[in-house]
This record gives structure tokens, C-alpha cells and sequence, in this order.
């Protein structure tokens, strides 16, 4: 019987998930895993150690050296023969965090809210607050706000998912946070605007208005988010 990967603790989530030459060579596809990932961002942009890498994703010495080599073999075929590359899935899981939040029944489903001043927050990428609350049988139980502690769709992705999110309303979203959520299996609500509480309540109603297509028009053209550009409901598609 095969034995089963241990789960290996990530940070967060990538900020950009796929990268393609100019001119490429090849119509082949390099999958590098979440894991694989988080070694590079650790070891040759972090600058930590194997052994530091180790103990921060909570696996042995030679399994990290095991999971490194294979990224950098992966980053070479890219480069060398003219690949795209592609990074996806993993036995990994997100690092917990301790965000002060009331435990999640089995039967509740959790909302969070980019949350500013008791309005939806049209920047993801610069969200400092969310807004989360807690719905059982289509009714709010319970609700409070949290500070993100950072910005950055991938961290703020990693956030929802170790804060047990199911679904998230935002305004303006670029591609690579959308792509973060789906990784993370937390659903979309794009293009809201307005009370954030109210919004809530649409949702856990079932009649939230939101456009699935809810995108940052610009979001490619700068690092971190859509907050130095006017990305209002109309220049987000929502």
C-alpha cells in the first residue's frame, strides 16, 4: 500500500499561480505543488535554512530537501525548455492561526465580509478588517470583526481558510485571489457594495445581488491589490 504524504504546513497562499514565457517552446504545462512552493518562498526568498524551512512547515530535514529539489528541478524546466508553469494542489495545509474567533458549529456556515466602517471594502488585496459571521439555519447567530494583521491576496486567502470561512463578499477581486479562494474552497461573492450586514443577511437569506464575474480590471498592472487605482463598481465588472 502506498503510504499517504504527510500534510505540510504553508503560510499562505501564492499571490500569482501561473507564469508563462514569451516565446514558448513548448505547449506542455509544469504543475509545482503548494508545498513545493513554499520551499522556494521560504528557503531562496525568506532565506531560511532547511532546517528552519523544516520546523516552519512541520515535517523532517530530508522531506524538505526532498520537496525543494523537486521545485527547483521544476523552475529549471520552465526556464530552460520554455514551459509554462502552474502551481496547484499539494498535500499541504494551511498553518493555524489564533484569530480569537467563537468556535464554528458543524452546522454553520461562516461568512466573511471585507469590512470598513460598517461598509463592504472594495479592495481585497488591502483588506485590514473582515467581518465575520456565523449563520445557522439561514439566520445570523453571532458576528465580530478582525484584524487581518497584513495584506496580499494569498496571506488574506490563507486568513479566511485557517478562520474556517465557507464564503466571502468583497468588491473589487483580482484573478490570483480568486484562484487563492477556489484553492482554499471558499466561495465568492464579488461586486457588492454597501452594508456589510446587510449584505450578510442577503446572503445567509439566499438572496444576495453579486456578480459572478467580479474582477479588478487593472489588477495585473501592480503588486498587492487594487488600492491605487479608483476600482469602483464600475471599473470591477460588479
Amino acid at each position: 500500500m502506498t503510504r499517504r504524504p504527510r500534510c505540510r504546513c504553508i503560510g499562505q497562499y501564492p499571490d500569482h499561480w501561473s507564469f508563462s514565457p514569451d516565446e514558448a517552446s513548448s505547449d506542455e504545462t509544469v504543475i509545482m505543488s503548494l508545498d513545493e512552493y513554499e520551499t522556494i518562498r521560504l528557503i531562496d526568498k525568506e532565506d531560511l535554512t532547511q532546517e528552519e524551512c523544516a520546523e516552519r512547515m512541520g515535517v523532517a530535514r530530508t522531506t524538505v530537501t526532498s520537496i525543494y529539489n523537486s521545485a527547483r528541478k521544476k523552475i529549471a524546466e520552465a526556464i530552460i525548455d520554455g514551459k509554462a508553469l502552474k502551481i496547484s494542489g499539494g498535500a499541504y495545509q494551511i498553518k493555524e492561526l489564533d484569530l480569537g474567533l467563537t468556535k464554528k458549529g458543524s452546522k454553520t456556515m461562516r461568512i466573511a465580509v471585507t469590512y470598513e466602517d460598517g461598509n463592504i471594502f472594495q479592495h481585497f488585496g488591502h483588506t485590514e478588517q473582515f467581518k465575520i459571521y456565523n449563520v445557522e439555519e439561514g439566520k445570523i447567530v453571532s458576528s465580530q470583526i478582525v484584524d487581518t494583521n497584513g495584506s496580499g491576496h494569498g496571506a488574506l486567502a490563507g486568513f479566511l481558510k485557517a478562520a474556517e470561512v465557507d464564503a466571502l463578499i468583497c468588491g473589487g477581486i483580482g484573478m490570483g485571489a480568486q484562484m487563492a479562494l477556489a484553492e482554499a474552497g471558499i466561495q465568492l461573492f464579488g461586486g457588492v457594495q454597501g452594508n456589510a450586514d446587510a449584505a450578510a443577511k442577503a446572503l445567509a437569506e439566499g438572496n444576495l445581488t453579486y456578480d459572478p464575474n467580479a474582477k479588478c480590471d487593472h489588477h495585473d498592472h501592480h503588486e498587492g491589490g487594487c488600492g491605487e487605482h479608483d476600482c469602483h463598481h464600475g471599473n470591477c465588472n460588479g
